[in-house]
């Protein structure tokens, strides 16, 4: 099956049009990077989580995305999740960017898994659910990713309110000083760099011109050729009357 590429606008028309309801705030920009001015379309659209899988089937129907990564902020009274995808994949000159951008409140911090649709994405939805504390349903591994086994629970570290880091979980390493009882480790004192005397300049310091280069020595030209006698010089052949 051939892929045909839509532009940003194309897509953000047909997401409106056969997406959920609850698709709001669309839009769109194409702007160039770089000294080749390369093209870069984006589409940002915000939807609910109760909407997320049709939206994301939506996206699916236009061109198989592209799941770059889950990210996540909290916002205050939500944390809000950006699905970031790519379409037309592969294509070069086509390829446009979606984020799919999903606020979930935080007195219902759940919100569905797409790993039925992207199996790729379960690796970005467990780490959501560590850092941010959002649940995830129907997520086939909701094992951890980076905090240890012993962190306490209930904690998380993306988070802006009293569930975050608190103040005696961080270690500044940048107060903390050298430990007394450990000696400082032997640092080589680093050699003086020496300043190599200048050379004598080459050009004539009173007329300022340089004493050209000698050419590479030519082999010798060739002797001129002999010149052709003139036909005038030529004395012409004595003929033989008698048959002889």
């Amino acid at each position: 099956m051939t892929r045909q590429a839509l532009s940003a606008e194309q897509i953000a028309v047909i997401l409106q049009k056969n997406g959920p309801k609850s698709i709001h705030d669309v839009r769109t920009e194409v702007w160039a990077e770089g000294l080749k001015k390369t093209t870069v379309a984006s589409i940002w659209l915000r939807t609910t989580p109760a909407d997320l899988v049709a939206t994301l089937e939506t996206v699916i129907d236009i061109d198989y995305p592209h799941l770059a990564v889950v990210s996540g902020v909290d916002t205050g009274d939500a944390v809000e999740l950006l699905y970031h995808m790519q379409v037309f994949y592969g294509i070069r000159g086509a390829e446009v960017n979606i984020t799919i951008a999903v606020p979930v409140p935080k007195k219902n911090l759940v919100v569905p898994t797409i790993s039925h649709l992207i199996p790729g994405a379960v690796y970005t939805e467990r780490e959501k659910q560590e850092m941010l504390g959002v649940t995830v349903a129907g997520i086939p591994d909701p094992r951890g990713l980076f905090l240890p086994a012993d962190f306490p629970e209930g904690v998380y570290p993306w988070r802006k309110d009293e569930t975050g880091i608190t103040e005696d979980m961080v270690n500044h390493l940048w107060a903390s000083g050298r430990p007394g009882d450990r000696p400082a480790p032997p640092v080589k004192p680093k050699e003086k760099k020496v300043r190599k005397p200048k050379e004598p300049a080459t050009e004539n310091a009173a007329s300022k011109e340089t004493i050209p280069a000698e050419s590479p020595a030519s082999e010798p030209a060739p002797a001129p050729a002999p010149d052709a006698p003139d036909i005038a010089d030529v004395p012409e052949p004595e003929v033989n009357t008698n048959g002889e």
